[in-house]
């Protein structure tokens, strides 16, 4: 019976390094992403070139996962279609791209309620000096509201997402 619990023991341990490890698909080099679309509720980022998918993205979002962000503060990853529009190698999440928002209609919106948008919307990667987490990061929703992937996949979206690209953020 301790064998058998030993074994059993060894194998849940080995499952999450084997997942930790395995390696995933690479974007495949000099690829130009012209859109982006997120599915909040599926947990995925879907790049396209050319109109073509090339990659599909496990991506953690906002802590209050469900609906629009509303205002500042919410946990709420917005929905709509923005652009990115700046990026950082410099971020304090291991690179990030800029995302619109807020936009003039979410400006209003918050406006007719009285409350800020919020801003600093990102797609990013992990918090410096937590890049030990990688895809394990996913397992939940953790951000304020940003986009989170692991930094290998920051990294290539770096390179791959010129400022200007379409970003559209579905529930």
């Amino acid at each position: 019976m301790r064998k058998a619990f030993g074994l059993l023991f060894l194998v849940l341990l080995c499952i999450p390094l084997v997942y930790y490890f395995l390696p995933e698909e690479r974007l495949p080099a000099h690829t130009k992403i012209d859109k982006l679309v997120v599915m909040k509720s599926k947990g995925t980022m879907h790049a396209y070139a050319k109109g073509k998918l090339v990659k599909v993205y496990t991506i953690a979002i906002g802590k209050n996962a469900t609906g629009d962000k509303e205002r500042e503060g919410d946990k709420r990853t917005p929905e709509g279609s923005y652009y990115i529009n700046g990026k950082n190698p410099n971020s304090g999440y291991h690179k990030n791209l800029g995302i619109s928002y807020p936009d003039k209609t979410d400006r209003q919106e918050a406006k007719a309620k009285g409350v800020s948008t919020g801003g600093d919307v990102k797609i990013h990667g992990l918090k410096n000096g937590r890049g030990i987490l990688g895809k394990f990061h996913r397992f939940r929703n953790w951000t304020a509201g940003c986009i989170a992937v692991t930094n290998e996949e920051m990294d290539e979206l770096y390179d791959a997402v010129a400022v200007g690209t379409p970003i559209i953020i579905r529930p």
